[in-house]
């Protein structure tokens, strides 16, 4: 049997492919955007480089190089499509200036991450066009984490590119000043995308790892670049403290452990302490900001040997700082949680009931406060809160949480 025919091998093909594509999709992306200056045409060619792997490696075998060989297929693929367009002698140069090698250029990545959060894209833009061209995610799957059709995305993609080529935004890594007005932006959409792969918004999983680790990329990225900004390093250390607990977060059946519940014994020590040293960096810098603070909350929660003997105390003064930097309705929310321990559930719910009027369609906000409402014996009235939360969240694992929690609540009458 000829070696085209066989489906083991185009089947291992076809997942190495895979693998090396979600690795260095954004990588070879941003290479040939940085020198072709043109964000459909560099795509593209990556995209025609895949189908030419897919065509050959079943029968050829994969390289040692993969990613240096999709590289070199598209730069080739984008040479004779100049050459047919009449702008080769324009574009030869810059076109041979591309590197053959697949050694890692993250400052190309870079470039584009900030090209992708320029001030004059709009903000749901910057955060799909930074899913599609530096983290590899195809249209379809941005528009299911976002619950909007596959042709809205695309639009709203297509929009973004035409506005950069329009307003002729240039692909590259603003100046210092720039830079310190883009970062927030661009920080906004990795938590974003972290978030996302915490609580995905579609599909049948409750979490998808690959935009954690998307996000965690992003931020690391971010931090080796600008390293005397803190608030990288604050935004990275929030991201490992999270992924630390990330074997205990969900059950056997795919069922969301609260923090409360979970085995503390599974939790990864060692990135817990590499969040920590991070942390140090951050605040010897001396200008705190959100993600520091966000983070040093999260170790709080990190280094206790039990919920029980949680330090709330640190804790209250912690979501006080973030307040003070960061006003808005779900940290105050947050902070009722940590008020439950420090000064008794009734004192609680009644600043949760507070932000009904802001968050009345966040699930959270209901979730939370039935969970105050069970802390003071209103069962009835925790259920109808459970209730209203599980109608408003998508993700399957939150939804089998309060699925569990309202059976629970249904069997003890």
């Amino acid at each position: 049997m000829s070696s085209n025919t066989d489906p083991a091998g185009a089947g291992a093909a076809r997942s190495l492919l895979e693998r090396v594509f979600r690795e260095e999709a954004g990588r070879l992306t941003a290479s040939l955007v940085r020198l072709l200056g043109d964000f459909d045409l560099a795509e593209e060619m990556v995209g025609e480089a895949v189908v030419e792997a897919l065509r050959r490696w079943p029968s050829t075998g994969p390289p040692q190089r993969p990613g240096a060989w999709l590289l070199t297929c598209a730069r080739h693929k984008a040479i004779d499509r100049i050459r047919r367009e009449g702008r080769f002698q324009d574009k030869l140069a810059q076109i041979a200036a591309l590197p053959a090698s697949a050694e890692r250029e993250p400052d190309d990545r870079l470039r584009l991450i900030f090209t992708c959060c320029h001030p004059a894209l709009d903000p749901d833009a910057q955060v799909a066009l930074t899913l599609r061209a530096v983290a590899g995610l195809t249209t379809a799957e941005i528009a299911r984490a976002f619950l909007v059709p596959e042709a809205t995305l695309a639009k709203r993609v297509t929009r973004a590119k035409q506005k950069i080529a329009a307003a002729q935004i240039p692909y590259r890594a603003p100046e210092a000043d720039e830079r310190t007005e883009r970062l927030p932006q661009v920080m906004r959409v990795v938590y974003l995308v972290f978030n996302e792969g915490c609580f995905t918004t579609a599909g049948d999983l409750g979490v998808r790892r690959e935009l954690v680790d998307d996000a965690e990329w992003l931020a690391a990225l971010l931090a080796g670049a600008l390293p005397q900004e803190p608030e990288p390093l604050g935004l990275l250390a929030l991201i490992r403290l999270h992924t630390a607990r990330w074997s205990a977060r969900l059950d056997e059946g795919g069922r969301l452990v609260p923090l409360a519940d979970q085995d503390r014994t599974r939790w990864d020590a060692r990135r817990i302490r590499s969040a920590t040293a991070l942390i140090e960096r951050a605040a010897a810098m001396g200008r705190p900001g959100p993600y520091q603070i966000e983070a040093a909350i999260a170790a709080v929660h990190c280094e206790a040997p039990s919920w029980r003997a949680t330090d709330w105390p640190q804790l209250h003064q912690l979501y006080d700082m973030l307040l003070s930097v960061d006003p808005s309705p779900v940290v105050r929310l947050n902070r009722a949680v940590v008020v439950s321990h420090t000064d008794g559930p009734a004192a609680a719910l009644a600043q949760v009931e507070a932000l009904a009027d802001r968050l009345g369609r966040y699930h959270l906000f209901h979730a939370t406060r039935a969970a105050l409402l069970r802390d003071l014996g209103r069962t009835e009235e925790a259920a109808r809160a459970d209730e209203q939360a599980l109608r408003l969240t998508a993700n399957p694992a939150e939804r089998s949480l309060l699925t569990a929690r309202l059976r629970a609540a249904g069997d003890a009458h």
